[in-house]
């Protein structure tokens, strides 16, 4: 069969599944996000020590290639005697998990409010919008500590922290792509036929608008795990003995000299899965965006 008359050749998915292999960078990300997740999924399995036992004996053992490390924990321990692979490893979950709740949040929210704001326009729309303005004059870690610091510190406090701030980014995008979408001729005749509201927002408009949902989204997730990490590092986001890459950090900083690697490892950790969800955010948006194709 020639490639003329080959009807997966010209689908636009698999066109932009295409673009985004021709991507390396992408490929990189999603293989660096993937690493990440199987990590977080298989960690009892591979985690050599439990994240939160402690032994006063094995005290900031330094990592195995240091003149006195030892096999029995690779990347060494910390003040407490944990060993610090094992909970870089259990850290993956929570970090992951983070990220998915809150941009979840921000996601659903979002993408109502932006729906509703750009189909019905009007009053409707000044005033979300509006409020949408307010969340965004506000720095967004800033606002999370706000938020955070009035319903207590805590692993679910600070994803819905995270989560609401985040929602503006969403509506905006939304809103911007149903107003685009609602001029156009299949809109007018959903409406003409009689269809519901909500059917021609979520059925016809919505599937027509996850392209920069899709990117935006991803490019979230890096934004939640940094701000996840923020905020443990201030002492309002996952609490002891929790195993959160942030907190590693956060109580380790007194032993930078000595004991670098209790925070030098967390920190590579929190560097890897940012710089694997910028890289195929990055590269999702190339392929999506058609603008922006080879």
């Amino acid at each position: 069969m020639s490639s003329a008359s080959n009807p997966y050749d010209r689908h636009p998915f698999f066109e932009q599944l295409g673009q985004l292999w021709r991507n390396k960078t992408a490929i990189l990300g999603l293989f660096i996000i993937t690493g990440f997740i199987l990590v977080a999924i298989l960690a009892p399995v591979l985690s050599p020590h439990d994240p939160v036992a402690t032994s006063l004996y094995d005290q900031l053992k330094p990592p195995v290639w240091h003149e006195t490390g030892t096999w029995n924990h690779i990347l060494g321990t910390d003040e407490l005697g944990r060993d610090t692979l094992s909970r870089i490893i259990y850290g993956a979950r929570v970090s992951l998990t983070v990220a998915i709740v809150s941009v979840g949040i921000a996601f659903t929210l979002g993408t109502l409010l932006g729906c509703i704001s750009g189909y019905y326009k009007g009053i409707v729309d000044s005033l979300i919008m509006r409020v949408m303005d307010m969340i965004l004059a506000f720095p967004y870690l800033l606002l999370a500590i706000v938020v955070v610091a009035y319903l207590g510190p805590s692993l679910q406090n600070a994803m819905m922290a995270i989560g609401i701030t985040y929602v503006p980014r969403f509506a905006r995008i939304v809103r911007g792509s149903v107003l685009e979408e609602c001029e156009k001729d299949y809109v007018m005749a959903a409406r003409a036929v009689g269809a519901r509201d909500m059917r021609i927002i979520f059925i016809n408009i919505l599937p027509n608008c996850l392209g920069p949902l899709i990117v935006q989204t991803t490019l979230s997730m890096a934004s939640a795990i940094l701000d996840a990490a923020a905020l443990s590092f201030l002492g309002l986001g996952a609490q002891p003995p929790t195993p959160e890459w942030g907190g590693m950090i956060a109580r380790s900083r007194a032993l930078i000299l000595r004991a670098s690697w209790v925070m030098t490892f967390p920190g590579i950790a929190i560097l890897l899965a940012v710089l694997g969800f910028n890289l195929l955010g990055d590269g999702l948006r190339d392929a999506l965006d058609p603008r922006l194709r080879d």
